[in-house]
C-alpha cells in the first residue's frame, strides 16, 4: 500500500473504533462523527476490516472488501458489527470490553488474479502479502493477509478458504473459481 496512514491517523481510527464499540455495547447512542477534525485520507472512501481479539484469540471480525463510505465511518461501523454481529460469537458484553484488543486492516482495491489451473493459482499467490477473495457464483469468502500466519501453506490456505465459503475444501483444485487479491495496512492497539 503506497498511501500509508500516519501514526496519528491510525491512532484516530483506533480511538474511533474503541469509542463506537464501547458505546453500542453499553447501549448508548453513537456520537456524531466530527468530519471537520479528520484528515483527507480519513474522510475519503475506504474499505476496512476490524478484528477483535481477547488474549490473542479471535472474538470478532467484520469488514468490507470495497470502499463505499468514508474510512473513518467504515471503521466505526465495522467495530460495532465485529462486537455485536459476528455470527460466530455471542455479542461482546460490557465485562469483555477491557480485555478486547482492536486491530484495523485498511484494504487496497481487490484485483482479479488470472490463472490457468490450481498449480498456477498457487504460484501466483504471495503468502503474508495477499489477502484472497474466492467467488463461486453467489458464494464468496476472504482471508486477510494476516491469516497466512496461522495457515502458511498455500494449498492449505486455499482449502480453508473454500471451506469458509461453504464449499468442499478442494473445490479450488477441481473448478476454476474467481480469485481476487488485495493488500492491507494493518495496525492495532
Amino acid at each position: 500500500m503506497q498511501d500509508k496512514l500516519t501514526i496519528e491517523e491510525q491512532q484516530t481510527l483506533l480511538r474511533l473504533a474503541r469509542e463506537a464499540m464501547t458505546c453500542r455495547v453499553k447501549g448508548e447512542a453513537l456520537p456524531p462523527l466530527d468530519v471537520s477534525s479528520l484528515t483527507e485520507r480519513l474522510r475519503a472512501d475506504g474499505a476496512s476490516f476490524v478484528t477483535l481479539t481477547i488474549r490473542g484469540n479471535l472474538r470478532g471480525c467484520i469488514g468490507a472488501l470495497e470502499a463505499y463510505q468514508p474510512l473513518a465511518e467504515d471503521v466505526r461501523e465495522h467495530a460495532i458489527s465485529a462486537a455485536l454481529e459476528d455470527p460466530r460469537f455471542p455479542p461482546v458484553s460490557e465485562s469483555d470490553l477491557g480485555a478486547i484488543q482492536i486491530e484495523i486492516s485498511r484494504l487496497t482495491r481487490p484485483h482479479p488474479l488470472e490463472y490457468k489451473d490450481a498449480a498456477d493459482l498457487l504460484s501466483k499467490l504471495k503468502p503474508h502479502v495477499d489477502g484472497v477473495i474466492l467467488r463461486d457464483g453467489i458464494r464468496r469468502a476472504t482471508f486477510l493477509p494476516q491469516v497466512w500466519e496461522k495457515i502458511p501453506q498455500p494449498g492449505e490456505f486455499m482449502d480453508n478458504l473454500c471451506y469458509k465459503m461453504g464449499a468442499n475444501y478442494d473445490l479450488w483444485r477441481k473448478k476454476h473459481l474467481e480469485a481476487l487479491t488485495y493488500q492491507v495496512e494493518e495496525f492495532h492497539e
